[in-house]
């Protein structure tokens, strides 16, 4: 992967050495903040104490966002919905959340990331109570309270991890980040296993939606209360983060330790001629597009199949089998935690004997991945079993690649940067993958429904998540430089 400063000058790579500059709560103007941050040597406890309110965060809000596909049958049921609308609630989800995020990107480069975190967790939360009361014949106002919630998650995801790059030094982030993006599987998984476990446990699916506005209500106390007002960035020069335990470095000259302002054009226009920020963020955006389709109908056809095989009866009341729900969470879970750590692991031995190794792992996890995903659906038909142990695998080296893709973000990109190349990478992984793929598969599964039932209709998609596979894997090889 080429460095930064490759493609960008120099002179607004490197980070201010200032004592006292903080970052993204600077003044508009680029003086120093008051020396209200955290000092360089506050004590780590602090530190630790704020990645773990940081983490809690992070998991409510990927509980937020798969607890419909947790109760996807029972909301398709209670709506009387076609595969195709069913597939617009995580559409219109992931479009609002992917336009919200170059907008928090750009604040989050200028302004108070504190205030900005905890607005984000107020809103989405109180969306999430309100859309709990939502009666049958305002389907289209629960579309909307989606939407919003969207917008809200958008605000943590593009923030949360550029306050935790700027609150550790490069070792201690290495394991710090990693933590943190493990909460992603973790909050998705919890989000199928809540929402099914409510809505079996009350015999109504609504109140899945009324859990996490109070785990959100404490995640926002304890923002207050125990992360910083502002945050001091605890390198001096530009090092580029690494979540796999390497440093990429600009050329460091004593003479260039200047506050710089960029417009946000500027900014996106430099990452545009990154061609490794571009083909690492085309190969998540397939990724997305694969992730996406799966999280939103995967219990769904694993249900119909086990109708078809006569496993369980088909659903003709309000509450439906959620079974499928609690054991694919399980498995999202399980297949996350060890998907990251490995991934992260392997780059990290890799690494010392093949300095193209970010991009080689993230080719070879999604082409095997792509197999196996393409066999658990065309076994489903016959097996049930081998179709959830196909479903692992396929998971578990799709994780692989979430802390490894990240990595590359973090160390092609000038921290100055980082928060609007991950807000541009949100965008168009979300754009171009998941904000259409579960209508795309639940459009054409609806087709296939027309001609011929059974397991053997979700051929037609099997071949779409094995094309995007292999494209998947072209973009990471595409820009392989070394590191």
């Amino acid at each position: 992967m080429q460095p930064p400063c490759d493609h960008e000058d120099t002179s607004l790579l490197l980070q201010p050495l200032f004592e006292g500059q903080s970052y993204g709560g600077a003044a508009a103007d680029g003086t120093e903040c008051p020396s209200v941050a955290v000092p360089r040597n506050s004590p780590a406890k602090r530190d630790c104490l704020v990645v773990a309110v940081l983490c809690f965060g992070n998991l409510i809000n990927f509980i937020d966002w798969f607890i419909v596909p947790g109760i996807l049958l029972d909301i398709q049921q209670y709506f009387g919905l076609s595969d195709g609308k069913t597939g617009l609630l995580q559409t219109v989800f992931t479009l609002c959340y992917m336009l919200a995020a170059p907008i928090f990107g750009y604040l989050g480069d200028r302004y108070n990331r504190k205030i900005i975190l905890g607005a984000g967790i107020f809103f989405w939360s109180g969306v999430t109570l309100g859309s709990s009361f939502i009666t049958q014949s305002h389907y289209r106002i629960f579309v909307l309270s989606r939407g919003l919630v969207g917008i809200g998650s958008a605000s943590y995801s593009t923030i949360a991890p550029t306050i935790i790059a700027d609150l550790f030094e490069e070792g201690k982030r290495t394991t710090v980040l990693s933590i943190f993006y493990i909460f992603i599987p973790v909050g998705s998984g919890c989000g199928y296993m809540l929402a099914a476990g409510m809505a079996k446990s009350t015999g109504d699916w609504h109140w899945a939606f009324r859990v996490t506005p109070c785990m959100g209500g404490l995640a926002l106390l304890l923002l207050i209360l125990l992360v910083p007002h502002r945050i001091q960035r605890k390198t001096a020069a530009h090092r580029a983060l690494s979540i796999s335990g390497m440093i990429g470095r600009a050329d460091e000259k004593p003479d260039v330790y200047k506050t710089t302002r960029t417009s946000w054009c500027q900014d996106v226009g430099s990452l545009v001629k990154n061609i490794s920020f571009v083909c690492s963020s085309l190969g998540q955006t397939a990724m997305a597009f694969v992730t996406g389709a799966l999280g939103m109908w995967m219990p769904l056809f694993l249900y119909r199949a086990q109708v078809v095989q006569g496993l369980v009866p088909p659903c003709l009341q309000d509450s439906c089998n959620s079974s499928n729900s609690l054991i694919f969470g399980g498995i999202t879970i399980g297949t996350g935690i060890l998907g990251i750590i490995a991934g992260a692991e392997a780059a990290r031995r890799l690494r010392k004997i093949n300095n193209k190794a970010d991009p080689l792992i993230c080719a070879t996890s999604m082409f095997i991945s792509a197999l196996c995903l393409y066999i658990a659906l065309m076994v489903a038909q016959t097996n049930i079993l081998s179709t959830f142990i196909f479903i692992a695998f396929g998971e578990l080296f799709l994780s692989v690649n979430w802390a490894v893709v990240t990595d590359i973000l973090l160390y092609v990109v000038a921290p100055r940067r980082q928060s609007t190349a991950i807000a541009l990478q949100i965008l168009v992984s979300h754009l171009l993958g998941d904000a259409g793929s579960p209508y795309l598969i639940g459009a054409a599964q609806q087709c296939e429904d027309q001609k011929r039932t059974g397991p053997e209709d979700a051929s037609s998609c099997s071949w779409i998540f094995l094309l995007i596979h292999c494209f998947a894997s072209i973009m990471f090889l595409l820009p392989s430089q070394p590191r």
